[in-house]
């Protein structure tokens, strides 16, 4: 059997030494700063909505930092079961074409694509030479670590979004986008007698997929080498709640890897299932983002008006209406016993109050009408809501993705079929 009693401590310390490595550290750091960035301007962009800062940015990079650490350690063991080489992987290929396909579109910079386009090119044209199953149990390991991390924190600090839907009419909804980093212990392989690092001696069956080396694998020298990687992930809610989409995403993307990873091992032994699987790689990944945007935008939006009141897309963490109970989707009925009509009726009655003031709500999560008394905001800020849009607001998010080469090969078309 698989000595795992020898391997698990063998990796954890491989992982937590990577540390102390003077070659490892910094760039654990440029990446960290890359991700601090990031949630930094989504900050700013919760800023534009509630007038005020939400405070998260901390928080946020710390969970995101946490989850990221467990995330590697599990990719880790799973690259190391599977036997996934560093050499073999054709990492020298795989960012140069990721780079070039992110030009095209933003979200063709993830592996899937590079991953699965190189592996067909590698099958029928003879070019480049890199190990197939390799390359694709890479990506499908990458994506199942994503599918964890995003069912543990895709929803957390959601951005308010209004956003253009089909027909032109604006909705409400949320983007959510998430960055986490991921220093990961990996195999690296070199020609000679030997075994893995620390003499553990490995299994007859093992590995699942072969280095692609000369010479039997069980005589090959194995070592731990710790890199660092960067994940990310976007969605938009609309037809669900945050909490709701990203465990759809999660779900959907957690069983593309498992059926990737299916074909990356019986790759191995068929030239067939190599071909499924670089084909499957980049189409699989399409469908899951077709599922995604087409579930939202064909689904009855979840932030929209209501038909009487006003509907709230989100509410500012430990704002005055955060205190009164009041959450994301719940509907405001009435101000100090006036009705409300819509968003601008709102803002009026909230600026002239009379203190205290009395606020009548639907709880969406509760399904019941509620009133609670409303604390005044401190001098200069908001009190913290973001109604619904009505549908004709000129501001709304443009879900365009293209990159400039993207840009220029559809400017060029267009001036083609003229």
């Amino acid at each position: 059997m698989f000595p795992f009693a020898e391997i698990i401590p063998l990796i954890l310390a491989s992982f937590l030494q990577a540390f102390l490595s003077p070659q490892f550290l910094p760039l654990f750091l440029i990446v960290m700063v890359i991700i601090a960035m990031q949630y930094r301007r989504m900050e700013k962009l919760r800023e534009s909505f509630f007038g005020r800062g939400t405070g998260r940015t901390r928080t946020d990079i710390f969970i995101a930092t946490g989850l990221g650490l467990v995330g590697g350690l599990v990719g880790s063991y799973l690259m190391v079961i599977i036997g996934l080489t560093l050499s073999e992987a054709g990492l020298i290929y795989l960012w140069p074409v990721a780079i070039i396909l992110m030009l095209i579109n933003m979200r063709f910079l993830c592996f899937s694509y590079a991953g699965g386009l190189l592996a067909l090119s590698s099958l029928l044209l003879g070019f480049p030479k890199i190990n197939v199953p390799q390359i694709m149990a890479l990506v499908a390991i990458l994506h199942m670590v994503e599918s964890f991390l995003i069912l543990a924190s895709g929803h957390l600090g959601a951005v308010p979004a209004y956003i253009k839907g089909h027909g032109g009419k604006v909705i409400g909804g949320f983007t959510l986008q998430k960055f986490w980093p991921i220093p990961i212990v990996v195999l690296a392989v070199m020609a000679g007698g030997g075994v893995v690092e620390g003499g553990i001696e490995m299994p007859g069956w093992w590995p699942l997929i072969k280095p692609g080396l000369p010479g039997d694998p069980q005589t090959l020298t194995y070592i731990l080498l710790p890199v660092v990687a960067g994940l990310g992930y976007g969605d938009l809610a609309i037809a669900r709640s945050p909490i709701e989409k990203s465990r759809l995403s999660a779900l959907c993307l957690g069983i593309y890897s498992v059926v990737l990873l299916i074909l990356a091992v019986l790759s191995e032994q068929s030239r067939a299932a190599a071909l499924a699987a670089a084909v499957f790689s980049f189409m699989g990944h399409e469908l899951v983002i077709y599922i995604g945007r087409g579930i939202e935008f064909k689904g009855e939006p979840l932030y929209v008006p209501p038909e009487q009141g006003v509907r709230l897309l989100d509410v500012l963490p430990d704002g005055p209406a955060w205190r009164a109970g009041i959450r994301s989707g719940d509907v405001l009925l009435a101000v100090n016993g006036a009705k409300l009509t819509d968003k601008m009726d709102l803002y009026h009655r909230l600026q002239g109050a009379v203190l205290p003031l009395s606020v009548d709500y639907w709880s969406r999560v509760a399904s019941a009408h509620r009133r609670e008394l409303m604390s005044p905001p401190a001098r200069g800020k908001s009190w913290g809501v973001v109604p619904v849009p009505e549908g004709q607001e000129e501001q709304y998010v443009e879900l365009i993705t293209n990159g400039p080469l993207g840009r220029w090969l559809r400017n060029a078309w267009r001036y083609l079929i003229r």
